[in-house]
């Protein structure tokens, strides 16, 4: 007879990535608040990125340079698909997504579609297979989504960038948890390698387009360093590459599902979002997903 129980044997090791997903999402969930209060400032994605990526590769400093810009035993792609994927260019795609789009929204299409990118690429390019429950999971947010963009469709609540860019952004995420799980680095490591060439690309960008951090206040910079330099730069970087590392990708990216859920509740409670049902409906779907996609509650004979 088959059972679904909740197994409480879980080794240290899980334990450990359990909390480091769960880290994960509760930062992530504060960045996007965070981020879409920065539409209000003087400061753009530009700036922000400086903060988010200046920050870990000094206080990381000692590591990059230990290991050196370039690993000899780190392949080229994955450094490549790591920093894009986690890096500048996934900074700035959902950064100016997110400045247009309310959190609540903003937490689904991106936290909800992660998961569903990581469980693509890991069945069609590693050839993984995902059990019924995770399925059942992946299901669960998919639904979600679609929740949202129904609602979407009806009213012409979000732009339409909205659908584009942060799904995108999704598949960047899944793709450099993937290559960080093939790379041979530990969280750290990665953390360094990522922050630093992504600060040198902002840091080109500033000096092409310019930035406006001077003309913003010592309150709002100080919002920005400690949510986007601290926690989601620093913490929250190792914090998922100790998930990937101890779980899998697969598994480690569908914990950034809750992200819908605790984003929809602070955008209402914080940012004076309006929320209504469908946003609810969608979070609350989106979260059952993540929670049976994660494999906790897992098939046992």
């Amino acid at each position: 007879m088959t059972t679904i129980a909740f197994t409480n044997d879980k080794s240290p090791s899980q334990v450990l990535g359990y909390a480091g997903g769960t880290i994960t999402v509760l930062i992530w969930a504060t960045w996007f608040l965070v981020t879409r209060h920065s539409a209000a400032t003087p400061l753009g994605s530009i700036d922000i990125g400086l903060i988010r990526f200046g920050i870990p590769a000094l206080v990381l400093s000692p590591v990059w340079l230990k290991t050196g810009l370039l690993p000899k035993a780190l392949p080229l792609h994955l450094l490549a698909i790591m920093v894009s994927g986690s890096g500048a260019v996934f900074f700035l795609l959902t950064t100016l997504a997110i400045h247009s789009t309310p959190a609540a929204s903003s937490g689904i299409l991106l936290g909800g579609s992660m998961p569903l990118a990581a469980a693509l690429i890991g069945i069609v390019l590693f050839r993984e297979r995902p059990d019924g429950t995770r399925i059942a999971g992946l299901v669960a947010i998919v639904a979600g989504v679609l929740i949202l963009l129904t609602r979407s469709l009806a009213d012409a609540s979000l732009p339409w960038t909205s659908f584009v860019l942060l799904p995108a952004g999704a598949m960047l995420w899944a793709s450099y948890t993937h290559a960080f799980r093939r790379s041979g680095l530990t969280a750290v490591e990665a953390s360094a390698l990522i922050a630093v060439w992504s600060f040198l690309i902002m840091g080109a960008l500033a000096l092409i387009f310019g930035a406006s951090l001077p003309q913003a206040t010592l309150p709002e910079i100080g919002l920005q360093v400690l949510s986007q330099g601290v926690l989601s730069g620093l913490v929250a970087m190792v914090a998922y590459g100790t998930a990937v590392r101890t779980l899998g990708g697969t598994q480690a990216a569908a914990f950034t599902a809750l992200t819908p859920v605790l984003a929809t509740l602070g955008g209402g409670l914080l940012l004076g979002e309006a929320i209504g049902m469908t946003e609810i409906s969608a979070a609350v779907i989106t979260g059952i997903g993540v929670a049976l996609s994660t494999g906790i509650a897992t098939p046992r004979r």
